[in-house]
């Protein structure tokens, strides 16, 4: 047992179009950077999703589920396993009165637009963010004061075991930018959301308040993962970090925006290196001004050098 019965294996379970080998993870990742994926596949359907699973554990290799991308920093020594990618072919959505059923793939402003469009409100704070419904539910996403735990009714999940189970809202356990999936080893396969009536020009008007706010707070013209780290509780993380004086702080080709410290960005050519380690400097820096301790909201993936803030 080996690489070669992983390459095989793989090649087995996928279609050739669905299988990159030594895949750039900066094609993949809303920082644009990180480097090679040994394997990145893309199932087309919860048995593809079982299959390959069952394989990486039967050859002990490692694997991750991703969706955007867009809140994920991959080493820039890549990701020596396999990079399952469910956004291509998980896409599907239907709805159904103030139902809307949606695969972990489905893109959250196009989960919102599918609300819109059937005069459903509930979703308008979702239009800007920039994740998909699985990563959506793993990390109960929001903005403006919305967040998904507010509208999710169920999700249907892969367990560790290799079944498909059906999850209450409940039991997920969703809180601030949490929720049981991780610590249960789930892979969300789809979400069912319920929604109220509403005027359609009135969700739209919201929803382009809310990218117009995005647009004047955010950097959107620069490659990041939106709000780097998690609000610690009686702070905002934005104020504690330009209170630290640290608005546009760089190292390397990483900085904390102009815009919004809360963000920290890649000014083009940044190394994951880079951006790891001003998030490390920028979490020591406000931990000795004000005894906060700050948390990445961002998830990290690889090997880093562990020069910095442990």
């Amino acid at each position: 047992m080996g690489a070669f019965e992983l390459q095989s294996g793989l090649y087995q379970i996928f279609a050739p179009e669905d299988i990159l080998e030594q895949e750039p993870m900066k094609k993949h990742t809303t920082f644009q950077v990180g480097g090679p994926a040994r394997y990145f596949v893309c199932p087309r359907n919860a048995e593809e999703v079982q299959a390959v699973i069952r394989l990486c554990r039967e050859e002990q290799t490692p694997y991750y589920i991703l969706g955007k991308g867009s809140n994920l920093l991959v080493s820039d020594k890549g990701f020596d396993g396999v990079m399952i990618h469910l956004p291509r072919h998980f896409s599907k959505m239907s709805t159904e009165g103030c139902r809307i059923r949606a695969e972990a793939g489905v893109s959250l402003p196009a989960l919102s637009v599918e609300a819109w469009k059937h005069g459903l409100g509930g979703l308008e704070f979702a239009a800007g963010i920039p994740g998909c419904v699985g990563g959506g539910c793993v990390m109960n996403a929001g903005a403006y004061g919305g967040t998904l735990s507010q509208v999710i009714q169920e999700a249907v999940v892969l367990t560790r075991e290799g079944t498909v189970k059906r999850l209450s809202a409940a039991e997920l356990e969703l809180g601030y930018r949490t929720s049981c999936i991780p610590q249960k080893g789930y892979i969300v396969l789809e979400c069912l959301f319920v929604l109220h009536p509403r005027d359609k020009d009135a969700i739209r008007a919201d929803m382009d308040a809310y990218n117009e706010q995005r647009r004047n707070k955010q950097p959107l013209d620069k490659g990041s993962a939106g709000s780097t780290f998690k609000r610690p509780p009686g702070y905002f993380a934005g104020k504690l970090i330009d209170d630290a004086g640290l608005r546009g702080y760089t190292w390397g080709r990483a900085a904390v925006s102009e815009k919004h410290c809360g963000f920290v960005v890649n000014l083009g050519g940044a190394t994951a290196q880079e951006i790891w380690e001003l998030c490390s400097q920028v979490r020591q820096k406000v931990n000795e001004q004000f005894s906060v301790e700050l948390e990445l909201e961002v998830r990290t993936l690889g090997e880093f050098s562990r020069g910095g803030y442990k």
